[in-house]
């Protein structure tokens, strides 16, 4: 494999990230979907993330094209003494994982996370996925927070 590229998302990625997501196979809305759907809510949602500076999104290039990409949200909490990166998207593409595609990513945010002050990244992995059974975070010195309930209240 030739060297990963992490880069900055552009809106030209948007069909490659749609592609990525739907090739998952994880989220099963987005395969009853048409593909121009997919992309139109992707591009909607990556717009409203280059528009200010509280939300970063990259992509993971690998032999020229998208092979994964990771979106952070930066939040600034009243009680840390610096805001929290929550990573909420990190995704690569199945033929590419274990092959240091997810590392290049988490790198490039925590290297972000610590030139913005932050006081703490933040994220959920179902115990389901393959990363969380690899230790892929815990590995690089993530730890659960066995103390917290994730909830979810659904509006739509």
């Amino acid at each position: 494999m030739s060297a990963v590229r992490i880069r900055a998302a552009k809106l030209e990625d948007v069909p490659s990230i749609a592609v990525l997501l739907r090739a998952l196979g994880w989220f099963g809305d987005l395969g009853e979907e048409p593909r121009e759907a997919t992309e139109r809510r992707v591009r909607r949602h990556l717009s409203a993330c280059l528009a200010d500076n509280s939300h970063s999104v990259y992509v993971a290039e690998a032999e020229e094209r998208v092979v994964g990409y990771g979106s952070v949200h930066w939040l600034p909490y009243l009680f840390l003494p610096g805001p929290e990166g929550y990573v909420s998207e990190l995704f690569v593409e199945e033929a590419y994982r274990g092959r240091g595609v997810g590392r290049s990513l988490v790198e490039v945010i925590v290297a972000e996370a610590h030139g913005r002050g932050c006081a703490r990244l933040m994220l959920l992995v179902g115990r389901d996925r393959e990363a969380y059974r690899r230790g892929f975070y815990a590995k690089r010195g993530w730890t659960e927070r066995p103390e917290m309930a994730n909830f979810v209240l659904r509006l739509g």
